[in-house]
């Protein structure tokens, strides 16, 4: 019973049935693609029109003050820029822990939102042990089927969002743990086809200890020297 639970466990992980909002996307060891390598994404949005993420271990050393120079909350505050992903680098997108429903937010899972920059100066201004959020130039897109294409081909597994706690996790540590658990129940599960997908082999905690190194880089790629009315027309679509 143990390993059939386990290996459908797996199944799901593997599942493109499984991509739905709120979920961990984390890429194969062997994706290569420099936007999408090593990395852990939130869904934000799946649905007809597409999907769409925010890659969470890629930090920036770019502060958060000198994206917004106009927001004074944010003067001498340590936050940091995290790069969102390939798509409208120069736009904005706030994501949030919050202990309840605000204005101007949407929930993607319970206790994540994304919200408006009145949302982050509430934050900052009046904080709360449990509250926090994170800042994301740019974000993921794919196409409708996109995705789920990509999935079949092995290129990415599920977890679900509260596997980790996303806003305390070290990025530098997020990437290897969750292949850690995605490896773990086919260690002992006997079922074909998911477990091609993540060979060990493959896994090396030594090849992920490069990554900061382009941090800096890819900060410098992106025009970061933008207004607190970044937008992006996923953005804009929103509704508070």
């Amino acid at each position: 019973m143990l390993v059939s639970a386990l290996a459908a466990q797996a199944q799901q992980a593997f599942s493109p049935a499984s991509v739905e909002k709120g979920v961990l996307l984390v890429a194969s060891p062997s994706l290569s693609d420099p936007n999408f390598h090593q990395t852990v994404l939130l869904i934000i949005e799946h649905g007809r029109g597409g999907t769409v993420g925010l890659i969470l271990n890629r930090p920036t050393n770019v502060l958060l003050s000198e994206v917004l120079p106009d927001f004074t909350v944010l003067k001498r505050t340590p936050y940091r820029l995290f790069a969102g992903g390939p798509v409208k680098q120069t736009q904005l997108v706030l994501l949030f822990r919050l202990t309840q429903v605000l204005p101007d937010t949407r929930q993607i899972v319970a206790g994540i939102y994304v919200g408006t920059p009145r949302v982050l100066e509430r934050i900052v201004t009046q904080p709360k042990p449990t509250e926090t959020f994170r800042a994301f130039a740019g974000f993921a897109g794919w196409a409708p089927g996109q995705l789920e294409h990509e999935m079949l081909e092995g290129a990415w597994g599920i977890l679900p969002s509260d596997v980790f706690n996303i806003f305390d996790k070290d990025p530098a540590t997020l990437w290897p743990d969750s292949i850690t658990r995605l490896q773990a129940p086919k260690t002992i599960s006997h079922s074909s086809g998911p477990q091609d997908y993540f060979p060990l082999e493959h896994f090396q905690l030594s090849d992920f200890a490069a990554y900061g190194k382009g941090c800096r880089s890819c900060a410098e790629a992106i025009s970061y020297k933008a207004s607190s009315n970044m937008e992006s027309e996923w953005w804009r679509s929103q509704r508070f």
